[in-house]
């Protein structure tokens, strides 16, 4: 088990000072669109950055984030076994890289010193047929944890001053995206990658949600009428205006990535979440 707890710990040193191709192209590709002054040099900044947090091996942002795995793993491996070495190689990587300890305890507020603490790092795993052992590992900054949000529908949406309603149906949804990326404003660091589940119950969408951050920016889905929402969100996005950190722009998403479940007749969510530019993820196979 060692060369695997050594492959995570080359896993976290990946995601953490390297971003994936995609969303460093799609920044490229915001900054020869910009028009905005403040806007091109935010990116400029940002795609700076990135070339020497990867020329340099350190982390791409002071807040090396939320350690959250998605692990597929086949029949015959020990779930326990995988959780303590993911957990050995989250505290070595944390020490070699370095990261910056953030988990903390929520009634002692002690920082544990070492990234792990009652479910930190959050491993999810599932059983494959597979063969081979698949991590994904996403590192989810606090401030677009922060912004993320989650709706009851139908309601009636305080939006910018305005009261709107909102129902059950795709437009619905398109309202509530709006309406949380109004909210966000810059404070998650735009340009932003936008998820979005739909489904019947509070814990399933906000997990499907989150998931979809995995997602590649030029991936299309299985539903062809959801590829055409996506892309009809991320146009609504950007004529918000609200722009690279916040400062006005033409780019303040570079994806939206939506996904819906079956749901109870009774009960509809919708959930809403956020990466920063900076979408830190990478998969490592043993």
């Amino acid at each position: 088990m060692l060369k695997l707890r050594d492959g995570i710990v080359e896993l976290y040193k990946k995601v953490a000072t390297s971003i994936p191709r995609d969303v460093e192209d799609a920044l490229k590709k915001a900054l020869q669109e910009e028009t905005g002054p403040l806007a091109k040099n935010s990116l400029e900044i940002i795609l700076r950055n990135i070339s020497i947090a990867r020329n340099s091996a350190v982390p791409i942002c002071q807040d090396t984030g939320f350690p959250v795995f998605y692990v597929k793993v086949p029949i015959g491996l020990s779930h326990e076994l995988l959780r303590n070495v993911i957990v050995e190689a989250t505290r070595l990587a944390t020490q070699k890289i370095p990261l910056r300890a953030n988990a903390v305890d929520t009634v002692t507020e002690k920082n544990s010193g070492d990234n792990t603490g009652e479910l930190f790092p959050l491993i999810h795993i599932e059983s494959t047929t597979d063969q081979a052992l698949t991590i994904d590992l996403m590192l989810k900054g606090g401030g677009s944890e922060n912004i993320g949000q989650i709706y009851k529908l139908p309601a009636t949406l305080d939006t910018g001053g305005q009261n709107i309603r909102v129902e059950r149906d795709l437009e619905g949804v398109r309202k509530c995206v709006l309406d949380a990326v109004f909210k966000a404003q810059g404070r998650g660091c735009p340009p932003y990658t936008v998820t979005v589940a739909i489904g019947g119950a509070k814990d399933q969408v906000t997990a499907l949600s989150k998931k979809q951050l995995l997602r590649k920016l030029n991936d299309a889905g299985p539903v062809p009428a959801i590829t055409e929402f996506e892309k009809r969100l991320l146009d609504d996005i950007n004529n918000l205006g609200i722009g690279a950190a916040g400062l006005g722009g033409r780019t303040t998403a570079i994806g939206v990535k939506v996904a819906a479940a079956h749901r109870h007749p009774a009960s509809y969510f919708v959930d809403v979440s956020f990466a920063c530019w900076a979408n830190r993820r990478g998969r490592f196979i043993w």
